[in-house]
């Protein structure tokens, strides 16, 4: 058995993998987000290491003394700092946090090759920015900082002693060469780094160490190889089998996100589209990446008092375009299409008649509006999308399912096992590291569910709330 671990968010997911495919086992652990200051988003990051322990021991004991290997999946761009004893210099500064605009322009000041060499516009949700705001506000942390590490692979240092990192999620830092798979000396020079603070790079298919003894007996399993495994995106594509050109993915997790995976490097910076390395060798993707998605749902759920199956119902009793209302889900900010971290969510067009049924209903057409902008600038990037899978725990939801169809015009595959997301990939590149088997064998695509396709009408009907929602950025945008 193969064991997956994603370092997400919200909280540590492990998957237990069997040889032929099938999920034997799976666990999880909550974590929280620390909000200390407008804009601001961070971890501990020995939170990931406690929930890490606990999502692993509630996997039976006896399915774990099977584990022929360890793979990492994990949120991307988070800024872990370490000291000369490798332990943490303050709170990790993730992936949603948005204090350091002032300094992407500092970087693309500083180096004017950025995009050409990265790919990618330079955005506060990348790593290298964090780094330089920590330069500029935190001097006396930056001279300690001796290196720099993603969530995940702190994780791995603590379970392996090991400093490596994979392809994929290092790219999604700013200071990888995208297209030469490796560190950029220019870039890293731009934040006053060197290659001595970075991890060794590790396709994510490849063995990166293995577990402690210390680890493996806390575990109840050998020291088994662990996997360099893959940014939580990247990772969820290997679990789903989006591994040859043109295959895609829609991600409903925390944050939103398209995902293509492409045979070369195509970048398109100027409509904020990311570019990175896939997992496995040879392989690239494009990204359109929403900062908000199901998250949404949980932060309007609580303000209606309800949960979010019972957000859904409202939701559904409500209807698609029952109303005038519109929902922008900017909470944390917008990547793409607008690179804007300043940008605050909203309701708009509320009346009398508004209840919690209409406000529901605007929750899920606005996180689908986010996503049409998104998909505009694929297509626009010369990407051509006729399905996508769907994974993620927003994936359970058919009603929304239909308005994310006929909003985006693309059908949804709905996979058995799809909502699972990142481990799943994590899993199965732990198979590949320790194996040596054909990435294309493992793999695969899990078994179809169903499809749902678009609904002209009801994409006429949505329309005009469509061009609505995207008149109400600029309106709001400087508020």
């Amino acid at each position: 058995m193969y064991l997956g671990i994603d370092i997400g968010t919200s909280g540590v997911k492990a998957v237990l993998l069997e040889e032929g495919g099938a999920i034997a086992a799976q666990a999880t652990a909550p974590l929280e987000v620390s909000r200390p200051h407008p804009m601001w988003s961070e971890q501990n990051p020995e939170a990931w290491l406690r929930a890490t322990d606990a999502a692993v021991l509630g996997i039976p004991s006896v399915l774990r003394a099977a584990v022929k290997g360890v793979g990492l999946a994990g949120q991307m761009h988070g800024a872990t700092l370490l000291g000369a004893d490798d332990k943490p210099l303050r709170p990790a500064i993730l992936w949603n946090d948005g204090r350091s605009f002032a300094q992407c322009a500092e970087i693309e000041t500083a180096e004017r090759r950025t995009r050409a060499i990265t790919g990618n516009i330079a955005m506060p949700g990348f790593t290298a920015p964090k780094l330089a705001w920590v330069r500029n506000e935190e001097p006396d942390v930056f001279a300690k900082v001796r290196t720099v590490l993603l969530p995940k692979d702190y994780v791995r240092l603590c379970l392996t002693g090991d400093k490596a990192s994979d392809m994929a999620d290092s790219a999604g830092t700013l200071w990888l060469d995208v297209a030469a798979r490796d560190w950029s000396d220019a870039m890293l020079d731009a934040t006053g780094l060197s290659r001595a603070h970075m991890p060794r790079l590790f396709e994510g298919s490849e063995a990166t160490g293995v577990l402690s003894a210390e680890v493996a007996a806390r575990w109840g399993m050998g020291r088994v190889p662990v996997a360099a495994g893959g940014g939580d995106n990247a990772a969820g594509a290997a679990g789903v089998g989006v591994v040859n050109d043109g295959d895609a993915f829609l991600s409903l997790g925390t944050s939103g996100v398209i995902f293509v995976a492409t045979r070369d490097f195509r970048p398109n910076p100027a409509r904020a589209v990311h570019a990175f390395c896939h997992c496995l060798p040879g392989l690239w993707h494009q990204m359109s990446v929403h900062l908000s998605a199901a998250s949404c749902l949980d932060w309007a759920a609580r303000l209606t008092g309800v949960d979010v199956p019972g957000l859904l119902t409202l939701a559904e009793r409500a209807g698609p375009a029952s109303g005038p209302e519109l929902y922008l889900p900017y909470l944390s900010g917008e990547r793409t299409p607008h690179n804007d971290p300043s940008v605050r969510g909203a309701f708009l067009r509320l009346g009398n008649e508004t209840g919690p049924e209409h406000m529901a209903a605007a929750v899920l057409e606005g996180v689908a509006f986010a996503h049409a902008d998104g998909i505009d600038a694929l297509r626009e990037a010369g990407t051509q999308l006729s399905a996508l899978s769907v994974i993620g725990g927003g994936a359970r939801s058919a009603h929304w399912g239909r308005i994310l169809a006929s909003v985006l015009n693309v059908r949804l595959d709905y996979l058995e096992g799809g909502e699972v997301g990142p481990a799943l990939g994590a899993a199965k590149l732990a198979q590949i590291a320790v194996t040596g088997a054909d990435p294309a064998e493992v793999c695969t695509r899990p078994p179809l569910s169903h499809s749902i396709e678009p609904d002209p009408a009801l994409a006429e009907r949505l329309a005009p709330k469509l061009a609505a929602f995207r008149a109400a950025y600029g309106a709001v945008r400087h508020l």
